[in-house]
C-alpha cells in the first residue's frame, strides 16, 4: 500500500517588532521548514500558485511585519484568498509588552520599521496590526521569554516532539589524531581495557560482535554504558529547552578502532530506539 503524502505545512509569522520574529524564523529553520522573511503581500498569489506546483516544498515559514506599510491591511483578505484556493496555513502573531519592545531596541541600536520614536511606533504598530493580531492561530508573548522557551512554545505549536526538535550526532575517534572539532560533550574511553592488546581483536574494529563481546564482558564497562545512558537521557531535554539545535557527543579512546567505536554504536542503538534523531560517525576508524 502506497504510503500517504506528507500534508504541507504553512506557517505565517508576524507580530510587534521586536517581539521575536527574527529568532522564532530561525527556530523553523531548525525544525527543518523552508524560511522567507518578509515575502511581500502583493507575491502571495504567486507564492500559493508555486506550492501548488511545488512536490518539496511541504514544510515552510513566512515572516511578515509592518515593513509591508499599507499592504499589510490587505493581508486579512489575501489569507481568505489562500484558503479557497487550498493553502492550509497557521497564523503566528508575536507579542510582547511596550518596556521590553523599548529595551530590546536599545539594545540592538535598530530603527524601528516605522522610522518615529519607539514608544509613538510601537502605538502605532499596534493599532495598525489589531485586525490581523485578532485572527491569529496563537498568539505568543515573548516579553519573559528565553530563546529556548521561545522554541519550545512553537514546537508545542508545531506538534513536534523533543526528539524531532535536536539532531544528536554521536561521533567516534582517536585520541592521537585529535578531538573533533565540534564537539559539545566528550567521553573518554581509555579506562577501559585495550581489545588492541588481544592478538585476535586487533585488526577488527568495535563494530564487530567479538570486540563487542569482549568489552562488554568487563564489569566497568557495563557500569558505565548505564550510567551514561541515564545521564544522556536526562540531560537531552535540557538541551532542547536552552534551544540546541545540534549536539555532538564525542566518544574518544587512543586509536578510534575498538572502545570508542563499540561505546558510539552501542549509545546510537539505545537512544534511537528510545525515540531520539541519531547520527553516527566513526571518524577515525579507517586508520
Amino acid at each position: 500500500m502506497k504510503a500517504p503524502a506528507e500534508a504541507r505545512k504553512v506557517y505565517i509569522i508576524t507580530g510587534i517588532s521586536g517581539a521575536g520574529k527574527s529568532q522564532a524564523l530561525k527556530c523553523f529553520e531548525d525544525f527543518g521548514f523552508f524560511c522567507i522573511d518578509n515575502l511581500p503581500i502583493a507575491l502571495m498569489d504567486h507564492f500559493a500558485d508555486m506550492l501548488a506546483r511545488s512536490a518539496h516544498l511541504k514544510r515552510v515559514a513566512l515572516g511578515m511585519d509592518i515593513r509591508e506599510g499599507r499592504f499589510l491591511a490587505g493581508l486579512p483578505a489575501i489569507l481568505e484568498r489562500l484558503k479557497t484556493r487550498g493553502v492550509d496555513y497557521r497564523l503566528i502573531f508575536l507579542e510582547a509588552s511596550d518596556q521590553v519592545v523599548i529595551q530590546r531596541f536599545s539594545e540592538t541600536r535598530h530603527r524601528h520599521p516605522l522610522g518615529k520614536k519607539v514608544d509613538q511606533a510601537i502605538h502605532e504598530e499596534r493599532r495598525r496590526l489589531v485586525p490581523i493580531k485578532e485572527i491569529a492561530d496563537k498568539v505568543i508573548d515573548t516579553s519573559t521569554m528565553t530563546l529556548g522557551e521561545l522554541k519550545e512554545r512553537l514546537s508545542e505549536t508545531l506538534e513536534l516532539t523533543r526528539a524531532r526538535e535536536m539532531a544528536l550526532n554521536i561521533v567516534s575517534f582517536g585520541y592521537k589524531f585529535g578531538l573533533p572539532m565540534d564537539a559539545d560533550i566528550v567521553l573518554d574511553m581509555r579506562f577501559l581495557p585495550n581489545p588492541h592488546y588481544i592478538p585476535r581483536l586487533r585488526r577488527l574494529t568495535g563494530l564487530d560482535s567479538r570486540v563487542q563481546r569482549y568489552i562488554l564482558s568487563q564489569p566497568i564497562a557495563r557500569k558505565f554504558l548505564g550510567g551514561i545512558l541515564l545521564l544522556l537521557n536526562g540531560l537531552l531535554p535540557h538541551y532542547v529547552r536552552e534551544g540546541k539545535s545540534y549536539l555532538t557527543v564525542a566518544v574518544g579512546c587512543t586509536g578510534g578502532h575498538h572502545r570508542s567505536v563499540f561505546v558510539t554504536r552501542y549509545l546510537a542503538q539505545k537512544l534511537r530506539s528510545s525515540g531520539h534523531s541519531i547520527q553516527e560517525f566513526h571518524r577515525d576508524i579507517s586508520h
